[in-house]
């Protein structure tokens, strides 16, 4: 009778087995898997390199007249009045229809362009084929650029864009006796082109302009000032750095406005708005609270 002795072989802990290698049909799954990852990537620049494309597209539609200017001179500190002949460009001049309509502006060399809000009103642009500018010059930007050039150096513009201020929200006269607006730094500018186009203020009981500035070198108009209350417009200046010689309101438009108040009839109320967006917002939020109609307030943007 013969036996058959089984020997059994035990493996160290320490032993190194190598791995095993995957199954083919895991490795198609990766392969399927890099392919494709490398796939959408392609498919990503493609995508992005198409809106980029649209993009330019839709850039390259915007219609760039040159146009000469005329005039350029200090406003106040900070601010320039830019004048801009569009006589030559007719169909330009007279699509501003209405006041705080803006347009884009580019100097020579220069893509990025600047928005504007025109300060004249739209009866200048027809009449006299030019456009009127109140502009900031900011450092590196392209308004400080234009504030640099001179007189007969071309500059491009876009077409007018922008609701502008809505006034036949506010009419009749008669029954929106109180018009308040406020302005802020530069925001003047369409402001102005507001008041000299004419809103019937004479026909108003209650037509106040709370404008906003630093100080008063920083308050362009003062001698538009004169006119503008001649037309029924009460000018409210607010400083919100004085000297130590100013005896009129200071701090901010909206706290100066909380202070006077005196809204009569808030039915019988309309708002123009146009500057800083912290005195916009909370210029709203006090008119809304005191019972006047959003539809009412009235911004050019």
């Amino acid at each position: 009778m013969s036996v058959t002795s089984t020997t059994t072989l035990s493996l160290s802990p320490h032993a190194h087995l190598s791995p095993p290698l995957p199954p083919m049909s895991i490795l198609r799954r990766l392969n399927l898997h890099n392919h494709l990852n490398l796939r959408n990537r392609n498919r990503n620049r493609r995508l992005f390199r198409s809106l980029a494309a649209a993009a330019a597209v839709r850039q390259d539609t915007t219609v760039w007249t040159p146009a000469p200017l005329t005039e350029i001179e200090p406003a106040a500190e900070s601010l320039f009045h830019v004048t801009i002949d569009v006589s030559d460009a007719p169909d330009l001049a007279v699509s501003h229809t209405r006041p705080g309509q803006y347009l884009q502006l580019r100097v020579p060399d220069v893509e990025k362009p600047s928005f504007l809000a025109i300060a004249s009103p739209p009866s200048l642009s027809e009449a006299r084929g030019a456009f009127e500018f109140l502009v900031k010059t900011v450092a590196g930007s392209t308004a400080e650029l234009l504030c640099g050039l001179k007189k007969g150096d071309v500059v491009e513009l876009s077409q007018v864009m922008g609701r502008g201020f809505d006034i036949d929200r506010v009419d009749p006269p008669e029954s929106f006796h109180t018009l308040l607006i406020f302005a802020t730094g530069s925001g003047i500018s369409p402001i102005r082109s507001l008041i000299e186009s004419g809103f019937s203020a004479d026909k108003r009981s209650d037509v106040r302009l709370y404008y906003g500035a630093r100080n008063l070198k920083r308050m362009a108009y003062q001698d538009r000032f004169k006119d503008w209350e001649s037309s029924g417009v009460k000018i409210v200046p607010v400083l919100s750095q004085p000297d130590g010689n100013w005896t009129g309101e200071s701090g901010y438009v909206q706290a100066a406005f909380t202070r006077a108040k005196q809204i009569y009839s808030p039915q019988s109320t309309g708002a123009v708005l146009c500057g800083q967006k912290q005195m916009t917002e909370e210029i709203t939020s006090i008119l809304v609270a005191d019972g006047v109609s959003s539809e009412k307030i009235l911004k050019n943007f």
